[in-house]
């Protein structure tokens, strides 16, 4: 086999192994504790990570920071998770914010519930932050994708909008896997 057809079937893998993975946990969370829930939801998050694209100036050379603000629901599953994983070249680490001025120089920023989200998003707006958080509001405020439950599952929403004005490339794969997309361009 050529190596041209390397990248296309690394694409393709990567693409069915998605699809899988979101396919098999939305459901998962079903009839099972919140410790659960949290324990899905870290993995959704490595996963955002890996289809999303940041500009060249939005990554430090080293590493991809994962952070968390304010209380953590994980109860240390997201580093469990993302442990010696590697995004991009660029190995990730957890980091748990104090102060909401603490979100920069993180790529991926998940705001607890309990968190003033909007203080948070405002915080980080127009810079390459991947925000997720879980307030029903969310994405009205800004934030990029939003957990929530729906009959008991994992599901997720994007706000392509907010995406671009934080200079960041969500893949269409990813898109076509949530349940909603605001500001999508037609």
């Amino acid at each position: 086999m050529s190596s041209a057809f390397h990248p296309a079937i690394a694409e393709m893998v990567r693409t069915l192994a998605l699809i899988l993975f979101f396919g098999m946990v939305a459901g998962r969370a079903s009839a099972q504790s919140q410790v659960d829930e949290y324990r899905l939801k870290a993995a959704f998050l490595f996963h955002f990570a890996q289809f999303v694209e940041w500009p060249a100036n939005g990554l430090p050379s080293d590493e991809m920071v994962f952070c968390i603000a304010g209380e953590d629901p994980f109860q240390g599953d997201l580093e469990k998770t993302v442990q010696g994983k590697v995004i991009g070249g660029k190995s990730v680490r957890v980091r748990h914010l104090k102060q909401v001025q603490d979100g920069r120089g993180c790529q991926l920023l998940f705001i607890e519930r309990n968190e003033r989200a909007r203080d948070l998003v405002v915080s980080v707006k127009e810079m390459p932050v991947l925000t997720v958080g879980e307030t029903d509001d969310f994405l009205r405020q800004g934030g990029i994708i939003r957990f929530s439950m729906e009959e008991r599952k994992v599901r997720f929403d994007v706000n392509q909008e907010a995406a671009e004005k934080a200079h960041l490339n969500v893949s269409a794969r990813l898109l076509l896997l949530a349940r909603s997309v605001v500001g999508r361009k037609q």
